[in-house]
């Protein structure tokens, strides 16, 4: 099963995300794909460690290749929080050289493919970026192209599609 979790920054989607799997019955993890290179990125991990202090999710921090954490799913009943994506398709895109967006866009939906077949509940976090209608520098807009392909394919591809805005959780698919 796969769940997609979109909304804007702040909305609480990663709080109902985790909730998701609250009642699962395997081992859960959470896949963190943000690199804390700042002040404001170190209090965001720290804010999310702590809302997810006793849930019983076994933290893996993987950056780029969230394939590579297929290898923690085998032969168990697993389920996996993966937060975010757009995290993920920025660390893809801006690694030690910036990437083209269509590169980008297949080998993060090839890794998440990888990870949803060994799993048997995915849950998928990714953010909004497209509703404040200003336009930003050539690579910028890129990314935010290359994020909108991906937040479409995945949600074809997940069985359930929530947009949290403000809190509160409205069904999509």
């Amino acid at each position: 099963m796969i769940t997609l979790v979109i909304g804007g920054s702040g909305s609480g989607k990663s709080a109902y995300a985790e909730g998701l799997l609250e009642n699962f019955t395997g081992t859960k993890y959470y896949l963190a794909t943000l690199q804390a290179e700042d002040e404001e990125a170190v209090k965001k991990v720290e804010k999310h460690r702590m809302q997810r202090q006793g849930k019983g999710f076994i933290t893996l921090e993987q950056p780029r290749d969230v394939c590579c954490a297929v290898e923690y799913a085998a032969g168990e009943k697993c389920g996996m929080l993966l937060e975010c994506v757009s995290n993920l398709v920025a660390n893809e895109m801006f690694g030690e050289c910036i990437c083209p967006s269509e590169s980008v866009v297949q080998k993060v939906l090839a890794d998440i493919k990888t990870l949803a077949e060994k799993l048997d509940e995915l849950v998928i976090v990714t953010v909004n970026v497209f509703e404040d209608g200003i336009i930003y520098d050539t690579s910028t807009m890129e990314y935010i192209y290359a994020l909108a392909q991906v937040n479409c394919a995945l949600a074809q591809l997940a069985d359930t599609v929530t947009e949290v805005v403000v809190g509160i959780p409205v069904s999509v698919k």
